[in-house]
């Protein structure tokens, strides 16, 4: 087991190492937009670990003691797909344009794209409790 943690963290070191270098390279000599990267760097990792991570620790909880044995995997499965689904249209949905130009991409309406994408999970999770009720002949 040693061994396989050592394999797994000399490439991640590695990479790390790496990562320093180029930073640097873009970093130095100090310029008043390497303090905003600076920022962002360490924004988003603050921002995920006192905002999003305990809001979705709790809905979790909340999920998991509120609704019926039925319901729970559906339902979870259904809230991570919106959460990812949702995170990967923030960029365009904020700034439509933010991005590089990727012919196709930033001519379709984002917000009803997401609204569509969905409608289309949720009512996955429906027939999935439903199918599974149907299939189990049971009630509970």
């Amino acid at each position: 087991m040693k061994t396989l943690r050592l394999l797994l963290f000399l490439p991640g070191l590695a990479a790390l190492a790496w990562g320093a270098v180029l930073f640097s390279e873009y970093a130095l000599p100090l310029r008043p937009d390497v303090f905003k990267t600076l920022g962002w760097l360490a924004g988003g990792p603050l921002a995920h670990d006192l905002l999003i991570a305990p809001l979705v620790g709790v809905a979790g909880f909340a999920l998991s003691r509120l609704l019926p044995e039925r319901w729970k995997t559906p339902v979870k499965t259904g809230a991570v797909l919106s959460g990812v689904l949702t995170l990967l249209a923030i960029p365009l949905l904020w700034r439509p344009f933010g991005g590089a130009r990727n012919p196709g991409l930033h001519d379709a309406d984002t917000a009803t794209g997401l609204f569509v994408s969905l409608a289309v999970v949720w009512l996955g999770v429906l027939v999935a409790v439903f199918w599974k009720r149907l299939v189990s002949g049971k009630d509970g």
